[in-house]
C-alpha cells in the first residue's frame, strides 16, 4: 500500500533507481499531523505496481483488521489484523511481486516531530534514540496489539482524528499533541527493551554533522573529514540509513531553524548565519522548499 497515498505529502525528489520521495505538505495553521481511516484494498488499486516511495515524516500504521503484506527497505512485512508498523523517514516502501494485496481497514498517522513538544527541538541525529520513537528504531517485526487493547487504539485514533478535522475548536492544537503523545507512548511499550546499536560509521557521521552544522560546510567537507569520497559515503549512509548525507546535514539545520524560529524573535538573517546557510534570502527559499510555507509564516503558526 503506498503510505504517501493517505497523507498530506507532495512529491519532493527522485532518488537514483527510480524511487519517489514524498514531503510532508506543510498546512498553514495546522498541526503537522493526519489519520487516515481507509480500506487497504481500495487504496492499493489506486496506485501503479512496484510503487516504491519513501517519506520525510514518520508513519504509523495500525492494521485495524484484514491481512496482506508490503516490502520496507527491501524486506517483506506481513499486515495482519492487530499489527503496527512503524515507518521512519527515509524508509523505502513497496509491493513487490511476492507481496499480497492488503484486504480490510487501516489507520495511519503521518506526523513531523514538530507535531510533539518533546520532539520538536530534538536532534533528528539523535531520534533513533528518543524514547518516543522507540518503536521506530527497532529492526524486527511489527508490534503487535493484544486483543483487548485494539479497541482503546481504534478509539485514540477516531479521537485525534476528530481533533485534526476541527484545528479551530478552543484547545485542539494541545489535544492533537497530546493524543500523538500518547499513541507514541504506547507504540513505543510495545518495542524491545533495547534500541539497536547504532551503525559505527554511521555514528562517526552523525558527530560530525553535530559538531559543523553551525558552519556552512557541505556534504564534501563532512565527507572529507572523515577520509571518505562524498559519493562513497553518501551510498553507504542511503544504503544503512536509508537517507543520504547531504539530507542528513540539511534535515539537522532545519531543525535548528525551526526551534530558533519558534523560540526566539532573531531575524532570519541571524538565524541564517547560526545554521550554516549563507542568508535570508537562501533560508527562505530552502525553507519554503522543504516545507512548503516561508519561514516568517511557520513563526506566526507556531506562536
Amino acid at each position: 500500500m503506498g503510505l504517501s497515498s493517505v497523507a498530506p505529502s507532495s512529491l519532493r525528489t527522485v532518488r537514483p533507481g527510480g524511487t519517489l520521495v514524498y514531503r510532508y505538505r506543510q498546512r498553514p495553521g495546522l498541526p503537522p499531523v493526519s489519520v487516515t481511516h481507509f480500506d487497504t484494498e481500495a487504496t492499493h488499486a489506486g496506485l501503479p505496481p512496484d510503487h516504491r516511495h519513501a517519506h520525510d515524516f514518520f508513519v504509523l500504521l495500525y492494521v485495524e483488521q484484514g491481512t496482506g503484506s508490503v516490502t520496507v527497505d527491501g524486506t517483506e512485512r506481513s499486515l495482519r489484523t492487530g499489527e503496527l508498523h512503524a515507518v521512519s523517514p527515509g524508509q523505502v516502501v513497496g509491493v513487490g511481486a511476492a507481496a499480497e494485496i492488503a484486504r480490510g481497514r487501516a489507520w495511519s498517522v503521518a506526523f513531523t516531530p514538530d507535531a510533539v513538544p518533546a520532539l520538536a527541538s530534538v536532534s533528528p541525529l539523535a531520534w533513533l534514540h528518543h524514547p518516543l520513537l522507540a518503536l521506530f528504531a527497532a529492526d524486527g517485526p511489527p508490534a503487535r496489539i493484544a486483543g483487548p487493547d485494539r479497541a482503546a487504539w481504534s478509539g485514540w485514533l477516531a479521537e485525534l482524528a476528530g481533533e485534526l478535522a476541527d484545528p479551530a475548536r478552543l484547545g485542539a492544537h494541545e489535544a492533537v499533541a497530546a493524543l500523538l503523545t500518547r499513541l507514541l507512548v504506547a507504540a513505543a511499550r510495545l518495542a524491545p527493551s533495547a534500541p539497536p546499536a547504532l551503525d559505527p560509521l554511521v555514528e562517526r557521521v552523525f558527530a560530525q554533522i553535530e559538531a559543523t552544522f553551525r558552519q556552512p560546510v557541505s556534504a564534501t567537507d563532512v565527507a572529507r573529514a572523515l577520509g571518505y569520497t562524498p559519493g562513497h559515503l553518501t551510498t553507504v549512509l542511503r544504503r544503512r540509513t536509508g537517507r543520504p548525507l547531504l539530507e542528513w546535514i540539511t534535515e539537522r539545520r532545519m531543525t535548528e531553524v525551526r526551534r530558533m524560529l519558534r523560540e526566539t524573535d532573531l531575524s532570519l538573517d541571524t538565524v541564517a548565519t547560526r545554521t550554516g546557510l549563507r542568508d535570508a534570502t537562501y533560508l527562505v527559499r530552502r525553507f519554503r522548499n522543504r516545507y512548503g510555507i516561508t519561514p516568517q509564516r511557520w513563526r506566526r503558526t507556531q506562536q
